[in-house]
């Protein structure tokens, strides 16, 4: 780019023509946590592979101008031998500036890109919370949110609904 142009964009954002996307983290936050671990303390004398059953729900919330609360919430189930092994529901969200969104990229962005950037830490706060109620932490798996928006897209037949859920099983 030569100088004449770099002077023309220099003016045209000193001049409030800012017009370019832009996506920020403002916070991000546990919302809700609970553990449960119902069996103690006679489960931790039970032997054998727990059964996981994973399920998860992203929510997107409009809390302000251009200000989205995108909320993941995650259960988990640890079962062996039929008995509860523990029971976690971790609600972990965040709050996300947008500007310049064009309307069709904002459901995209709020169900399947800032659950991604938010997952990693809701994974470590659950592996966090199963190891302090006395198990081996719970490491999930990654999520491809942008592949599970894709599908539930295709379910709803072009109908976005807000929302999108999906569930993990482990055996």
């Amino acid at each position: 780019m030569d100088d004449q142009n770099d002077a023309g964009l220099d003016e045209s954002f000193a001049n409030g023509a800012d017009n370019q996307p832009q996506v920020g983290v403002l916070s991000q936050y546990v919302k809700d946590l609970s553990f449960e671990n119902p069996n103690a303390p006679g489960i931790y004398q039970v032997q054998g592979q727990p059964k996981l059953d994973v399920q998860f729900n992203i929510g997107a919330t409009t809390v302000g101008e251009g200000v989205h609360e995108v909320v993941l919430k995650i259960e988990a189930r640890a079962d062996v031998e039929g008995q509860a092994l523990y029971l976690i529901e971790l609600s972990y969200a965040g709050l996300f500036g947008l500007r310049n969104i064009p309307d069709e990229h904002l459901q995209p962005f709020l169900l399947a890109e800032a659950p991604r950037i938010i997952f990693p830490f809701a994974r470590r706060v659950l592996a966090d919370a199963v190891r302090d109620g006395g198990f081996p932490p719970l490491m999930l798996e990654p999520i491809d949110f942008g592949a599970l928006y894709m599908q539930q897209a295709a379910a709803a037949a072009g109908e976005l609904s807000g929302n999108a859920a999906g569930t993990i099983g482990h055996a």
